[in-house]
């Protein structure tokens, strides 16, 4: 069997602006996921670790380093026994290089509407984060990753609040797409960046699937937002009714006259 590819790539053409995905059946009888990039082919596995691989029989380096640093604390606590754990430089740029292999896996989820597996891959990202941040040696270690926290939480509760709209819940796709802007906005504060919060890319995204997504809903729900400003108002859930009444107005906004 020849390993020339070019038939392959000849077959499936790279389209320059568009993250072309496919979903195929292995020889192993088990799918796989293909992204077509315009020097070749990415081929990863649907569950696992992308590349197949199993480090020291852990799904992922991730997996490996929360049980060991686990195992240390059970054994005797933060401030037991022993050095404290740590992730040497080394451990934490082959934790990068892993995650570089779920954020290409998550992005493909998402083009073929696998959301269930976006929010699998983006929430074991930002344990990623999580666990330089908490445990690594390096300064630069425990704060090169930041940078990319408000991207992996839009894409994130973009896969949750598109669960809900399929799933016919539109309302909470809604509180999920203000919680994501809530979450970024916190985020991009503790980065000391706080004047780059309005005109964020992940903000601007969540906002334009907000507004799309309030143009679908029900004549009815005008009337249930009322309801639920008034009794928010009368239990004095401030925080609450300022959220509603965001939502009265956007429903307001987005109204258009009916044609001839």
């Amino acid at each position: 069997m020849s390993i020339d590819l070019t038939k392959l790539l000849q077959d499936w053409p790279y389209e320059p602006g568009q993250i072309n995905v496919r979903l195929i059946r292995g020889d192993d009888g088990e799918p796989k996921i293909q992204m077509r990039l315009d020097l070749g082919v990415l081929q990863m596995e649907v569950t696992g670790r992308p590349d197949g691989l199993r480090p020291n029989d852990f799904d992922s380096l991730l997996e490996l380093h929360e049980s060991r640093i686990a195992d240390h604390e059970e054994a005797g606590g933060p401030e037991g026994d022993g050095d404290p754990p740590v992730l040497s430089e080394d451990d934490c740029r082959l934790l990068r290089e892993e995650a570089v292999q779920f954020y290409h896996r998550y992005i493909s989820l998402l083009v073929l509407s696998d959301y269930e597996g976006v929010v699998r891959d983006t929430t074991r990202n930002l344990r990623v984060l999580d666990l330089c941040k908490q445990y690594a040696e390096s300064e630069e270690d425990r704060t090169v990753l930041e940078q990319f926290r408000p991207y992996i939480t839009m894409m994130r509760m973009r896969a949750l609040a598109s669960q809900m709209v399929v799933g016919g819940e539109p309302k909470a796709a809604l509180f999920l797409i203000d919680e994501g802007v809530d979450q970024i906005r916190r985020q991009y504060d503790d980065m000391g960046r706080a004047a780059e919060f309005e005109e964020a890319s992940e903000v601007q995204l969540l906002r334009g699937m907000r507004d799309e997504l309030v143009t679908k809903l029900p004549a009815s729900q005008k009337h249930e937002l009322h309801e639920r400003l008034k009794r928010a108002l009368e239990q004095e859930n401030y925080e609450l009714a300022a959220i509603l009444r965001d939502e009265l107005k956007m429903l307001k906004d987005d109204a258009r006259p009916e044609g001839p």
